[in-house]
């Protein structure tokens, strides 16, 4: 069930467990996530990436807007970075790699067809045009040399 923008899953009392009981292998939620004050998540900071092409990924995200601030091309871990957006890669071998999709890294950016035309001039290729989705934004998905699904993206305003 969904009430705004928190999950509420259905229980029931018992005299076990804390007097709840799990229905539907889901555990309890008793209070809403905390969005202020102290203990909340305030931001992602950074995310760490396989990478089987050390050299490859670095072009990459330097083709995006990225830079180095830690580590140099020859380096098995080097952080790029955009603004306050962080991009670490950690070089693995290819058999370390996901074999199967797991998610995708959206970067708000503050203009995506900027962004866009820069990979297209980086020789880079992204998976579709820019575009104007119905969930408010306007977005282009690209893949990294080692396959890490990734989109840039805008909030559309009205």
């Amino acid at each position: 069930m969904q009430t705004g923008s928190h999950q509420v899953r259905d229980v029931t009392e018992d005299s076990t467990n804390n007097g709840i009981q799990r229905r539907n292998n889901q555990l309890p939620i008793s209070e809403p996530p905390l969005t202020e004050g102290l203990g909340h998540v305030e931001r992602i900071d950074a995310i760490t990436f396989a990478s089987a092409d050390m050299d490859a990924s670095v072009v990459f995200y330097q083709a995006l807007g990225f830079v180095i601030s830690f580590g140099d091309i020859s380096s098995p871990f080097v952080t790029l970075q955009s603004g306050n957006c962080f991009v670490n890669l950690w070089e693995v071998e290819r058999s370390a790699l996901p074999t199967r999709w797991w998610g995708r890294t959206i970067f708000h950016v503050d203009d995506v067809d900027l962004i866009y035309e820069r990979a297209i001039a980086a020789g880079l290729s992204p998976g579709d045009k820019p575009k104007n989705a119905p969930w408010g934004e306007r977005f282009f998905p690209i893949q990294d040399p080692s396959g890490h699904d990734l989109s840039f993206a805008k909030k559309l305003t009205s």
